[in-house]
């Protein structure tokens, strides 16, 4: 059966022939976009949805978040907001929890994450392990986020835990670990900062994962400058993310490759760190994707609305930067041709905004603006 949805004032494709499209309408059949043009030129279909010129765009694409998790830690963001650095080690705090739980209680808590992020527009989402740090319990993560998200990724690799040796817990990670978890995820990603993981211990992580056929992620340049990008480029990493505090020759590599240089700005924020070098990467032809990185810790926000705002007002992205980058730039950090986009073939996944343009997510920053949901051709808001 056939939709369509036409009176759309504005339609955001992210597809380079179609371009934003004014007076536009879009057919879906089943789960795929089938057709997509000006509405006086539309096709027939079964049913119709009128949007009364307000904008459409793709949905959300979140390619960085960490929700199989339990616990809180509200009392680190208080400390935080008192003036206390952040480190990487409250990690150890989620970890005790989310040990601590079921595999339903860590289900539920998923699945009211992944809800919520839906209910904003978000229909693409990636997720990490990374609280359980022993074998038991990053392959039940895995496990769960197998069942829930679009992509799941292995970070074992997220801190060493307490009372372990450093040497020894990267042989468990490239050893007993990956085999738990190398049925149930498409990705690893390693933790490159002072605090978690070193340059020689990050490669061996990476070297081991894409031995056994994983794609590679790396957060990478969130604290100071280290050799997180590098490192992703050198081993063809999808995405490096962070990436806050960049040199010339990191900007320099990321333009020169296809790894994305994914930006976290709520993160950013929460961390009372500088925001993302956005415009600097850009202006040398970096790839750049927005992502929530919700988590307990140093990003509690599901809100890719809000990383978009924030990427205009602070980051000196345009609009249009900004709504690609938290769509098909999501999509290519995850290395995905399906979503992100607005184009035959691709998934229908897409938002309408209470609102005739995408301008008005930063021009009205902090208003949630998404009226409707279509995630894979069904109405979900």
């Amino acid at each position: 059966m056939a939709t369509l949805v036409t009176g759309i004032g504005e339609l955001t494709t992210n597809d380079p022939e179609l371009g934003k499209l004014t007076n536009a309408a879009l057919v879906f059949s089943g789960d795929r976009v089938v057709w997509a043009g000006a509405a006086a030129d539309a096709p027939a279909a079964d049913e119709r949805v009128d949007v009364e010129g307000r904008a459409v765009l793709p949905g959300w694409v979140d390619s960085h978040t960490h929700l199989v998790f339990a616990g809180d830690r509200t009392a680190e963001f208080e400390a935080r907001m008192a003036g206390k650095p952040y480190t990487a080690g409250g990690i150890a705090v989620t970890v005790g929890a989310t040990r601590a739980a079921s595999d339903e209680e860590l289900a539920a808590n998923l699945r009211r994450h992944v809800d919520e992020a839906a209910y904003q527009g978000t229909t693409c989402l990636e997720t990490k392990t990374g609280y359980g740090l022993n074998v038991e319990d990053e392959a039940r993560s895995a496990r769960i986020a197998a069942e829930v998200a679009d992509e799941v990724t292995f970070l074992g690799a997220h801190l060493v835990p307490p009372g372990a040796d450093a040497e020894s817990y990267v042989d468990l990670v490239c050893g007993d670990m990956l085999d738990a978890v190398a049925g149930q995820v498409r990705w690893a990603d390693v933790f490159c900062e002072t605090g978690a993981f070193d340059e020689a211990q990050t490669a061996r992580v990476l070297k081991a994962a894409q031995e056994r056929g994983l794609g590679l992620r790396v957060h990478g340049n969130q604290l100071g400058e280290g050799p997180g990008v590098r490192l992703a480029v050198e081993f063809g990493a999808a995405s490096v993310d962070h990436c806050t505090y960049l040199t010339d020759n990191d900007v320099e590599a990321l333009a020169a490759s296809e790894t994305v240089a994914t930006l976290l700005p709520a993160c950013d924020l929460s961390t009372r760190q500088p925001l993302a070098p956005a415009r600097r990467l850009l202006d040398a032809g970096a790839t750049v994707a927005l992502a929530s990185n919700a988590n307990p810790g140093s990003s509690y926000t599901t809100s890719m609305a809000f990383c978009v705002a924030t990427a205009v007002l602070q980051m000196r992205m345009t609009i249009d930067e900004a709504v690609w980058s938290a769509t098909a730039g999501g999509a290519e950090a995850l290395r995905r041709e399906d979503v992100g986009v607005l184009s035959v073939g691709a998934r229908a996944d897409f938002q309408v905004l209470e609102a005739p343009s995408v301008t008005h997510l930063a021009y009205r920053p902090g208003v949630p603006l998404t009226k409707n949901v279509w995630r894979l051709g069904q109405r979900i808001r």
